[in-house]
C-alpha cells in the first residue's frame, strides 16, 4: 500500500515536533515583519535591537547638537 505524501502532509510532520517520543504542537509565535504593524514603542525597541538598528532614528542635526558642548 503506498501513502501519498505531498505537501500538505510535510507540513503537518513539521508542525508537530517531536521530544522524547512525544508529541508537541505547540505553535510558536512569530513576530511581525511589517514595522507598521508593531503597535508598542516597547516592541519596536526589541526588535530594533534585535536587527542591530537605530530606533528611534536620529538625524544628524540631533547628533552633532548630543556631542558639541553647550558651554564654551
Amino acid at each position: 500500500m503506498s501513502e501519498l505524501r505531498d505537501r500538505g502532509w510535510r507540513r503537518s510532520k513539521a508542525r508537530t515536533k517531536t521530544r522524547k517520543g512525544s508529541a508537541v504542537s505547540e505553535k510558536q509565535w512569530i513576530s511581525e515583519k511589517n514595522w507598521k504593524l508593531m503597535y508598542t514603542r516597547a516592541e519596536k525597541l526589541r526588535r530594533a535591537k534585535q536587527l542591530g538598528i537605530e530606533y528611534p532614528k536620529r538625524t544628524v542635526r540631533q547628533t552633532l547638537d548630543d556631542e558639541q558642548p553647550l558651554d564654551e
